[in-house]
């Protein structure tokens, strides 16, 4: 159903939130190019939560499943995820079985044990059913399946003109195979197995009768294959899989959390995060690469993608590594309206279902993203920075200068000296900033801006990229090309102070319009100006100030507009809730600040959701209403959880609040005023690897002040600190 109130453009890409509450938590597993949602019970069921499934290449290939037991549903005893994210488990009973009018099997009796995992477009599950009682039972046990095959578009609301047509099943004696050939001709199958073999097999069930012994148990395995444009390679049998999926993790590079504290909840929070980045990082031929998020943004982005490999840089470098080889990778190399790309333009998503490969959503390969091109160039220079791997540098500096010279030829079309953008494909994102639901861009009255528009945030990344361009330049010996670069910097600078500062409202405008009339709105974009270190240091200080106020902070976190402003709503995708991604990059903007109390204050609140959320998982976002007291922060319906850049947010506002910062071309690590938020009494960060030396490092909390010590150091490494 299209969402009410919205202009045909507005609808194009909404995701339809359920009009039912949701009961029911969900249960995510992902490997690479497969990923399942599903409820508590271990099933699959789109009547509560139009997001479940089991899906493959950017199509739901499992639309149903269940297991009933004498005909009903089992009861929950409980359910949860591995620790490292590799498996799913729920434990189940059944309710009193009746016989005419009579329990004959009571509540309790029997034990269903069931155990998930995904690995290489296979799903595998054992159901370990137990009696315990001292008598002999007969029970029958069913598996119900369905598959409609939609693309993750559909499964989001969108409607389609026509689709293709389902296969009929073809059932084998231990088998069923449900099929669709897709308008794009690609044929995909889903095949489900089970072994020991059922005793009948349809198109939608497969039913066994279980005979149990007293005090024993019988074991079933289930396999649901995934086949499409390229075929699923399926390991021998559920524990073949699971073992290689967990020599995958041992053997693979990923990240890896250095980081102890002295606060339980925060350790549970990071050790959460860590699993979920894991789970999120992708191969690729061009090396790992974070998805961005399930359901929605199990795919290649390449805004998120920059932001949490800048999260996460401190302690996994190999994340940006392979994030710049990616993007470097499928950087434009042509003006292409339809997909809004332009020499040297980087990568916005990429998409590889049906619809997708039909065009009708320009996303198999997407550029319409206005700041993903001068974070690219940001994080190359960051990534050297924290490596000193020149060579690597010099392998995509190709790429780095064709982004530079996209800003300059493409970003700044009409030479005003800031980047702005306008769309050219008629499909593609009215809004191209991080903020890009269709009215996230406004006036003060309210009204929304006319494009092309030119971001405050975008003007600081495009100055931070043009001085991590100098930097890398000079360290390829192109110093011509870095005094130029420096240079450009400066007079953006200088032209932003002017054009983007409002006196009237203490902070820099959300943007430009069409018009060059500013948008009189405060917005945290106006916080990632302190990241990049474009921000006069006078208006800094307003804006930490402004930041902290209770107009923008909820007391979870910093909103994303201020809740004084017209369009201000707490529920809103972009114009009032809270992301923590967006409060990492914040936080970080004062790590060289002496002042650390808007970054600690941030890591205190987002610490203190965390603790409100399943597995101390926070997601994408949610809702910016008030503390209040008792009261856990409010969900956004179909905000993504996991999500990676809101995954890698924690390990981003720690090292804002340590002050950290390191230079691997000179084997320094800094530590710049270290803070500490309240509760937390010491944080110690374990086998930090510069170049070849290594360090630990204790901040610690000691009558009334904060101080560092060095536990252990090999290797040629200077460690400054500075008060």
């Amino acid at each position: 159903m299209p969402a009410q109130g919205l202009s045909d453009l507005a609808q194009q890409y909404y995701i339809v939130a359920p009009e039912v509450p949701i009961p029911e938590r969900t249960l995510v597993l992902k490997q690479d190019e497969i990923f399942g949602v599903f409820n508590e019970f271990g099933d699959i069921d789109t009547n509560a939560r139009q997001d479940e499934g089991l899906y493959y290449q950017g199509t739901r290939y499992l639309s149903h499943l269940s297991l009933s037991l004498a005909g009903g549903r089992p009861l929950l005893l409980s359910a949860g995820a591995r620790r490292d994210n590799l498996l799913i488990s729920a434990d189940l009973t059944n309710p009193d079985l009746y016989v005419r009018g009579h329990v004959m099997v009571p509540r309790g009796s029997i034990h269903i044990f069931r155990t998930k995992l995904v690995w290489r477009g296979s799903c595998y599950e054992r159901i370990h059913v137990r009696n315990f009682t001292r008598e002999p039972l007969e029970v029958a046990l069913a598996i119900g399946y369905a598959a409609d095959f939609q693309d993750i578009f559909e499964v989001r609301g969108q409607r389609r003109a026509g689709r293709g047509r389902m296969l009929d099943a073809q059932i084998g004696e231990d088998y069923v195979e449900l099929g669709y050939e897709g308008l794009d001709r690609v044929t995909r199958r889903t095949r489900i197995e089970c072994r020991p073999a059922p005793q009948h097999i349809t198109p939608k069930e497969m039913q066994m009768a279980v005979r149990l012994p007293a005090r024993q148990e019988q074991v079933f395995s289930v396999t649901i294959s995934c086949s499409g444009t390229e075929p699923s390679v399926r390991a021998a049998s559920f524990d073949a899989a699971r073992i290689q999926s967990e020599r995958a993790i041992e053997a693979g590079e990923r990240f890896v959390n250095l980081v102890e504290t002295s606060n339980d909840h925060l350790n549970a929070w990071m050790q959460r995060s860590g699993a979920d980045l894991n789970m999120l990082l992708t191969h690729t031929p061009h090396g790992l690469y974070p998805y961005a998020g399930v359901p929605w943004f199990d795919t290649p982005f390449g805004r998120d993608g920059i932001i949490t490999a800048l999260e996460c840089l401190w302690l996994s470098p190999q994340i940006a590594q392979g994030v710049l080889a990616f993007l470097a990778a499928t950087q434009a190399t042509e003006v292409d309206p339809e997909r809004d790309a332009e020499p040297g333009k980087i990568l916005h998503e990429a998409r590889s279902g049906e619809m997708a490969a039909l065009k009708e959503v320009p996303f198999g390969r997407y550029y319409g993203s206005v700041d993903a091109t001068p974070l690219f160039v940001v994080l190359a220079g960051a990534y050297y920075q924290r490596t000193g791997n020149l060579a690597f540098v010099e392998s995509i500096w190709p790429n780095v200068t064709a982004a530079l010279e996209w800003m300059d030829r493409y970003g700044d079309a009409d030479h005003d000296g800031f980047i702005e953008y306008h769309r050219h494909s008629p499909n593609g994102l009215i809004q191209q900033g991080w903020k890009d639901s269709h009215d996230s861009v406004f006036h003060a009255d309210g009204r929304l801006a006319q494009g092309p528009i030119s971001l405050c945030e975008v003007q600081s990344y495009a100055y931070a990229a043009r001085l991590a361009g100098a930097m890398l330049a000079d360290a390829l010996g192109d110093h011509t090309t870095a005094s130029n670069l420096r240079q450009a910097a400066l007079v953006l600078r200088e032209r932003f102070q002017k054009a983007f500062w409002c006196e009237d409202i203490g902070v820099y405008a959300l943007a430009l319009d069409g018009e060059k009339k500013p948008c009189r709105v405060r917005s945290s974009n106006t916080g990632h100006c302190l990241f990049s270190g474009i921000a006069a240091p006078e208006h800094a200080q307003s804006i930490v100030s402004l930041l902290q106020e209770s107009t923008f902070f909820s007391g979870w976190g910093v909103r994303t507009i201020a809740e004084n402003e017209l369009r201000y709503n707490p529920m809103g995708y972009h114009n009032g809730s809270v992301w923590p991604h967006d409060n990492a990059i914040i936080a970080a903007g004062v790590t060289t600040f002496p002042d650390k109390s808007l970054a600690t204050r941030i890591l205190a609140a987002q610490l203190d959701a965390s603790t409100f959320f399943d597995a101390s998982r926070l997601p994408e976002l949610f809702c910016g209403f008030r503390r209040r007291d008792g009261k856990a922060p409010t969900s956004y319906p179909v905000a993504c959880s996991p999500q990676a850049w809101a995954a890698g947010a924690v390990f981003m506002m720690i090292q804002a609040c340590l002050g950290l910062t390191i230079d691997a071309p000179h084997s320094r690590v800094m530590l710049r005023s270290p803070c500490l938020p309240p509760g937390v009494d010491h944080i110690t960060v374990r086998g930090l690897v510069v170049g070849e030396a290594s360090v630990d490092v204790t901040v610690h909390r000691y009558r009334g002040t904060v101080s560092a010590h060095v536990e252990r150091r090999t290797g040629h490494l200077d460690i400054v600190m500075m008060t």
